[in-house]
């Protein structure tokens, strides 16, 4: 996955009216669909959790089934991008103890993989207006870079590719 520049302020916009409509759609399908079964199955002790549960269940399925059918969709792009990037990185996280042991050991893949994973959380982190730990990457990228120059690597996250984690 390719880290590219999006625009902010669209990416905010729609990543606000996705949690919203979400939000709002949870809220009255799971309503409106308990209220439902309610009315046509009521029960006598007057507990019905069951309907509730029910309502808010097939309600979140639904909404997961249209992010994922319109997430090709253009306004979705960047939600879906940073949502994908997110995964990614994530990956990555998982794999971090034994990345740093083989990076300190010269391993270009692990570099790599290190240096691609402190470029897309700025990124993130850049979206979000997270700023407040951006010293303490600035500090790991400089820590990365001397170990890469000890190497003699140039590091590059155009060249990462997800692949390269099954190694390690």
């Amino acid at each position: 996955m390719q880290l590219i520049q999006i625009d902010k302020a669209r990416y905010r916009k729609h990543l606000n009216r996705v949690i919203a409509g979400c939000a709002a759609g949870l809220a009255v399908g799971s309503l409106a669909i308990s209220q439902t079964l309610i009315a046509l199955f009521p029960d006598e002790s007057g507990s019905h959790f069951h309907w509730n549960l029910t309502g808010v269940v097939i309600t979140s399925l639904a909404i997961g089934w249209l992010l994922n059918k319109y997430r090709t969709h253009s306004f979705m792009t960047e939600v879906v991008y940073v949502w994908e990037l997110k995964q990614a990185l994530n990956k990555i996280t998982r794999k971090m103890p034994k990345l740093k042991a083989a990076g300190r050991e010269g391993n270009a893949d692990a570099l790599l993989a290190i240096h691609y994973s402190y470029a897309g959380s700025r990124l993130l982190w850049q979206l979000d207006d997270n700023t407040i730990t951006m010293d303490e990457l600035a500090i790991k990228q400089a820590e990365l870079d001397s170990v890469a120059a000890k190497y003699n690597l140039t590091l590059n996250a155009d060249d990462y590719n997800e692949s390269i984690l099954k190694q390690f």
